[in-house]
């Protein structure tokens, strides 16, 4: 379809390559692995791989792993017998099986148990899927999209995510930027969601200043698209038809517009100089300690790719 893509809007460089590599891979039935913070619009992202695919037509099914208490994972993905536990009183279809021809997104696939990533991995590899209580295996057409705000890589390293299925899954990453990485797109994205909450609750959009604009391009949107969704309805509906200055703005955006101020002791070389690698090393492991870990996130916080850390990373014998 050539306006699968068309509600996931943005020009700028990164979200604009994420989103190229995202067409040519919804042409495949290859595994896909999104990542990026929450409320970066990973399942927007899904659903526009479905649907730019030859599996269109047919269902697109959604588990959020950490949403499913650990004992009904197994059933909920490959379904169960009757008889097969206490409380199975018919038989039950799995999301796999439900999802035959089309597509299957496991969001939070980094909350999903040890015990069952395993069944998961055999699934990927051999199509094969085995509903709990039935001895016979079957064979499932199930294209997987998977998702995680988590660094799955180093969960696996931890062993706190299988390493077979961490590279299973892996076979083409595709990495949606934060909102706070975008700000050539805030205007473009306010516009375009207030006018979309506006037709839906049948208000006059309000219009938004050159001043206000710039202070919200300054804002931090820890909460990506979802915040930027949530305050556009805000405004609209307290401010409809009206123009919006920065006076109008919530408390929280007015305490972030007033505590932004010019540096004013910008670092000076000490006279007896520096040890640049030396420096570089810390502050590479400074941001994965804030982090905790997260090798995207600490690249974000370094102003590098993920790809320039993991060299240096590298480089520096850095785990």
């Amino acid at each position: 379809m050539a306006n699968a893509f068309k509600h996931l809007l943005g020009t700028s460089p990164a979200f604009a390559n994420t989103l190229r590599a995202a067409e040519i891979v919804a042409r495949t039935d290859a595994t896909a692995l999104l990542l990026g913070e929450s409320g970066t619009g990973k399942e927007l992202l899904a659903h526009a791989i479905h649907h730019h695919s030859l599996r269109a037509d047919k269902p697109f099914i959604i588990i959020n792993c950490a949403a499913l208490p650990e004992q009904l994972v197994e059933s909920e993905l490959f379904g169960h017998r009757k008889g097969a536990f206490t409380g199975a009183t018919q038989h039950q279809q799995g999301k796999i099986q439900a999802a035959q021809g089309g597509t299957l997104f496991l969001d939070e696939i980094g909350e999903l148990p040890l015990s069952i990533q395993a069944k998961l991995l055999r699934f990927l590899e051999s199509g094969e899927c085995q509903p709990v209580g039935q001895q016979q295996v079957e064979k499932v057409d199930t294209r997987v999209i998977a998702a995680t705000h988590r660094d799955l890589y180093a969960l696996s390293q931890t062993g706190k995510f299988r390493q077979d299925l961490y590279y299973r899954l892996n076979i083409v990453p595709l990495e949606l930027p934060p909102l706070r990485q975008r700000t050539e797109d805030i205007s473009l994205l306010i516009n375009a969601i207030t006018q979309q909450l506006a037709d839906k609750h049948q208000l006059s959009a309000p219009i938004y200043s050159k001043a206000t604009l710039k202070l919200l391009k300054q804002h931090s949107w820890q909460g990506n698209i979802r915040e930027l969704r949530n305050f556009c309805e805000r405004m609209l509906i307290l401010l409809s038809g009206q123009s919006i200055e920065p006076s109008n703005l919530p408390p929280e955006f007015q305490a972030k517009t007033t505590s932004i101020k010019p540096t004013s002791n910008p670092f000076e070389l000490p006279e007896t100089g520096i040890d640049l690698q030396d420096l570089e090393q810390q502050m590479i492991q400074q941001a994965l300690s804030k982090t905790y870990g997260n090798r995207s996130q600490a690249a974000r916080l370094l102003g590098l790719t993920r790809d320039t850390l993991l060299y240096r990373m590298k480089k520096y014998a850095i785990n």
